[in-house]
C-alpha cells in the first residue's frame, strides 16, 4: 500500500517557486522536522513529496494524514494504531501510520487543525520517538520517521490565542517552507495552464487574452482551482480553441491584481462576494465545490456568510437571493452552514438595524419641529 514514492512532477517558471524547490532539495539532505505553510491549494503536498523524493529515505514509504479529515479519536488510532477493543468497531489490531512510516516520511497536512490533545500526543512522540496504540498498556518500540507538516494557518497568532501548542510549533518548525499563493506567480500560471491543456485527450489551443484573464484572476483556491477550472473547459469545449468568452463569468470580470494582499482571509471573502453578488456566480456552482474540495476553509466561508448578514441585515432568508439561490434552499443552506460549523450569530447584525431606528426616533423626539420625518443613518 505504500511503496517506494517517485518524486512528483512540480510545474513552475518563477523565480521564487525555483528558489523554494531548491531549498527543499537541500533540506532534503538532513532529517530535520519541516512545516511547509501556505494557502488551501497550492500544493503543499507536492513540496512534501518533493522533500521526500529527494532524501535518503525516498527508498522507504511516505505516509500522508489528513489532520482535519477525522476526529480526534480516529485521528489517535490512525497515528498510533489500536488494540483489539479498544473501541467500538475496533475488532481488530490495527498498526498505526508512524509505524507504517518506519524509516519513510510522515505527512501530517492540516496539522493547525489538530485538537490541544492531540498535539500533546504527538509533541511526547517527537520527543521520545516511542508509540502506544490505543487501548494498549505497553510502550512500542521506537521508530525512525522524519516528520513534515503542512497547514493554511498562521500557528504563531493560534499560538498566542492558545489554540497550538507553542512547545510543538518549535519542535515541528526546525526548517520552513512557505509556498506562495498562485495570484502572486503569474508565470506559474501560464505554465500550468499549458501543462494541464497538454494532459487532455486532443490539442486545444488558448487564445492571448483567455490566458490574460487566466493571469488576472485571483484564484482564491489556487493550483486546485485553476486545474478545475482547466478541466471543465476541456470537457465543454467541442473545438479545438478556448477563447476568453468560454472562461467562468468570475473569470471574465476579474479584476487585475494590484497589491500583495495583508489579509488573505478577509481578501477571499470579499472575492467570494463579489462574484456572487456582482458577477453572477451562484453560491451552489462557485463556493460550494470550493469548499468541498478544500480550496477554501471554514474561515473563509464563515467570513462570507458575515458578509452577506451585514448586508442583509442579520437576515439569512434575504441571503439565498444575494447568494444566487432560490428561496427552497433556506433549509439546505442552513443544514450545510450547521453541519460544517459555519454559521454565524445573526442577532449581531440586527442590532446595529435597531440602534439606528432608535437613534432616529430619538432626533426627531429632541427636535424643535413635530412633522420634521425621520432620518435613519447607519450605525456605527
Amino acid at each position: 500500500m505504500y511503496s517506494v514514492l517517485e518524486s512528483p512532477q512540480i510545474v513552475v517558471a518563477s523565480a521564487v517557486m525555483k528558489d523554494l524547490l531548491a531549498i527543499t532539495e537541500r533540506a532534503a539532505g538532513s532529517n530535520a522536522k519541516v512545516l511547509i505553510t501556505g494557502e488551501s491549494g497550492v500544493g503543499k503536498d507536492l513540496v512534501a513529496r518533493h522533500l521526500h523524493g529527494h532524501s535518503d529515505r525516498r527508498r522507504a514509504a511516505f505516509v500522508a494524514v489528513n489532520c482535519a479529515g477525522l476526529t480526534e479519536t480516529l485521528l489517535e488510532s490512525e497515528l498510533f494504531g489500536h488494540v483489539k477493543g479498544s473501541f467500538t468497531g475496533a475488532y481488530r489490531d490495527k498498526r498505526g501510520k508512524l509505524q507504517l512510516a518506519h524509516r519513510g516520511t510522515l505527512f501530517l497536512d492540516e496539522v493547525g487543525e489538530m485538537s490541544l490533545r492531540m498535539q500533546a500526543l504527538l509533541l511526547r512522540f517527537l520527543e521520545s520517538g516511542e508509540i502506544q496504540a490505543v487501548g494498549s498498556e505497553d510502550t512500542h518500540s521506537r521508530v525512525d520517521v522524519r516528520v513534515v507538516a503542512a497547514t493554511n494557518r498562521n500557528l504563531n497568532d493560534a499560538a498566542a490565542a492558545g489554540q497550538f501548542r507553542e512547545d510543538l510549533l518549535y519542535r515541528l518548525r526546525v526548517i520552513q517552507l512557505h509556498v506562495p499563493p498562485l495570484r502572486e506567480r503569474p508565470d506559474d500560471v501560464t505554465a500550468l495552464v499549458k501543462h494541464f491543456l497538454d494532459r487532455g485527450d486532443r490539442p486545444v489551443q488558448i487564445t492571448d487574452q483567455a490566458l490574460r484573464a487566466f493571469q488576472r484572476y485571483r484564484w482564491p483556491g489556487n493550483v486546485r482551482e485553476l486545474m478545475n477550472v482547466v478541466e471543465q473547459l476541456l470537457s465543454m469545449r467541442r473545438t479545438g480553441l478556448i477563447d476568453v468568452e468560454h472562461l467562468p463569468a468570475t473569470m471574465r470580470a476579474s479584476t487585475p491584481i494590484i497589491a500583495p494582499i495583508v489579509d488573505r482571509r478577509r481578501q477571499v471573502a470579499e472575492d467570494l462576494y463579489d462574484a456572487l453578488v456582482s458577477q453572477g456566480a451562484s453560491f451552489w456552482d462557485h463556493v460550494y465545490p470550493l469548499f468541498l474540495n478544500r480550496d477554501i476553509t471554514r474561515h473563509d466561508l464563515r467570513e462570507l456568510v458575515r458578509r452577506g448578514l451585514q448586508e442583509s441585515r442579520g437576515r439569512y432568508k434575504a441571503m439565498l437571493s444575494l447568494f444566487g439561490m432560490q428561496s427552497s434552499d433556506y433549509r439546505r443552506f442552513m443544514n450545510f452552514l450547521a453541519a460544517h460549523g459555519c454559521g454565524v450569530e445573526y442577532r449581531d447584525y440586527r442590532a446595529p438595524a435597531r440602534a439606528a431606528v432608535a437613534a432616529a426616533e430619538k432626533a426627531a423626539l429632541e427636535s424643535d419641529d413635530p412633522e420634521r420625518p425621520l432620518e435613519f443613518t447607519q450605525a456605527s
